[in-house]
């Protein structure tokens, strides 16, 4: 027992030289809310999710995976944002679910007993087993495939001895403390707070031997790591669905079955399924340097984007969603309109500060800095509070200063805050497109197609949302 006290305490310290991410930590707690018309009138569902090379992870700056553009597909049905926030610790996922804290979780849970006193069920989404993930022995490449089966651990009762390592909570974790304790506690399981993959990739590179996991992530895995064997099914393949809490989602949990029935019929699951299960494109995405759970890395702008973040006070992260939302980080970009670059700066705009920003695309990026604080300084007084002001220098880089205070100007008008972006100066922005509106006398700049800015903003600040829960 000391022995495996020790050997554990090690892997613990080799994990935690790697670069693995634990749960989001949110900071203001969410209102309880239940079911889907209160949601609705909150304006968003929480998700919660983990985060892996098939759930939902960031390439080139782009969110994707299975779970997550699941997700994308039930906002759009509802007409409803939805936030994403992650975890790791399927265990806290469920915590978080029923202290409020999260209205969905969006990841594959089994719809056995156990989990079903915790959580209400949707529909099924996917089907996976349970499989042995381990090491081909040495030289495996000369060795013929039939006879693999020698060197490899194919039945449960071989596994006697062994220590198999599981993600605390998961499927795979209560199948295997069943399975053991049905042979009298042979092996042991050992339970560590992080997302399969990670686990996975500890047997490739052999800090661990063994491990269990879905089948799905399990044969995914596999491509990027040909030394693994997954070959070995310990599970029977069990419905996977997301969860809802028990009391009061009656609404959602129909809302949600009605969307299942919807992605089933029209083709969407079978979609998803093939693009992040057998698509050999993920070994590309995965071994990319801007495969963001891997590097940290959003873009090859990342250095020039930090350093210039600082002289505008902003979080690099949001200044890079900002930038992926005018060019997707190109920086050979050109519009209709002649916007130039990663930042999309009109060339004059780059003259009145003194740079040419056609040139290069640091100086592009120092351009659109430029405007961005030359905006910054101008809603300084007018928008006390940090986190609006931020929306409404957004909007004014999409759609000039002008549009903006036309919108300030209605809103205090009609009796709205002014000083509030959110159905506020936002909505009277979407307004500005009305000629009942546009020709109001307080209206200085005229006509305005609202619609762009008040997506801009709202779009680069989900994304910001995104490259938090990957980036520290």
């Amino acid at each position: 027992m000391i022995k495996k006290i020790l050997f554990f305490v090690l892997v613990l310290l080799l994990i935690g030289s790697c670069n693995f991410k634990t749960e989001t930590k949110k900071e203001v707690p969410i209102v309880y809310v239940s079911d889907l018309d209160q949601l609705r009138a909150r304006g968003k569902i929480v998700a919660v999710t983990d985060f892996n090379s098939t759930n939902y992870f960031i390439y080139r700056g782009t969110p994707m995976g299975f779970h997550y553009e699941l997700l994308k597909s039930f906002s759009d049905y509802t007409g409803i944002n939805i936030e994403v926030i992650t975890s790791s610790d399927i265990n806290k996922s469920i915590e978080w679910l029923n202290s409020g804290y999260a209205d969905i979780i969006a990841i594959d849970l089994s719809m056995n007993a156990e989990r079903n006193e915790q959580v209400s069920f949707s529909l099924p989404l996917n089907r996976a087993g349970q499989v042995l993930v381990q090491r081909k022995p040495n030289r495996w490449t000369s060795i013929k495939s039939e006879e693999l089966d020698k060197y490899l651990i194919r039945d449960i009762v071989s596994l006697a001895g062994k220590m198999i390592y599981v993600q605390a909570g998961s499927n795979s974790a209560l199948l295997m403390h069943r399975l053991n304790k049905s042979l009298g506690n042979r092996f042991t399981v050992i339970e560590v707070p992080f997302e399969a993959e990670k686990i996975i990739s500890l047997v490739a590179t052999r800090k661990i031997d063994y491990a269990v996991c879905d089948e799905n992530l399990a044969r995914v895995n596999a491509r990027y790591y040909p030394v693994l064997d997954v070959s070995t099914v310990l599970g029977e393949p069990e419905s996977l669905a997301w969860g809802v809490r028990k009391a009061g989602s009656e609404k959602l949990i129909a809302a949600l079955n009605e969307w299942i029935g919807v992605i089933k019929s029209n083709g969407l699951l079978v979609i998803l399924k093939a693009k992040y299960y057998n698509n050999d494109n993920l070994t590309r995405i995965f071994k990319s340097d801007y495969y963001t759970l891997n590097t940290g890395k959003i873009s090859p702008w990342d250095l020039q984007i930090k350093k210039l973040s600082e002289t505008i006070n902003w979080d690099w992260r949001l200044l890079a969603s900002l930038i992926y939302q005018e060019s997707r980080f190109r920086s050979d970009a050109v519009s209709w309109a002649g916007a130039h670059g990663l930042m999309q700066v009109m060339p004059e705009t780059g003259q009145r500060f003194g740079v040419d920003v056609t040139l290069s695309p640091e100086n592009n990026l120092k351009g659109g800095v430029l405007f961005l604080q030359h905006i910054r300084k101008y809603f300084e007084d007018k928008i006390p509070d940090e986190g609006e002001r931020i929306k409404f220098i957004l909007a004014s880089y999409n759609a000039g200063i002008g549009n903006v205070l036309d919108a300030m100007r209605l809103a205090e008008k009609y009796g709205r805050n002014p000083q509030l972006w959110d159905d506020n100066v936002a909505y009277f922005l979407l307004k500005k497109s009305e000629p009942e509106y546009y020709n109001d006398p307080v209206v200085k700049y005229g006509y305005c197609r609202g619609s762009e800015p008040v997506n801009f903003v709202a779009e680069i600040l989900a994304r910001y949302s995104e490259y938090r829960n990957f980036i520290p």
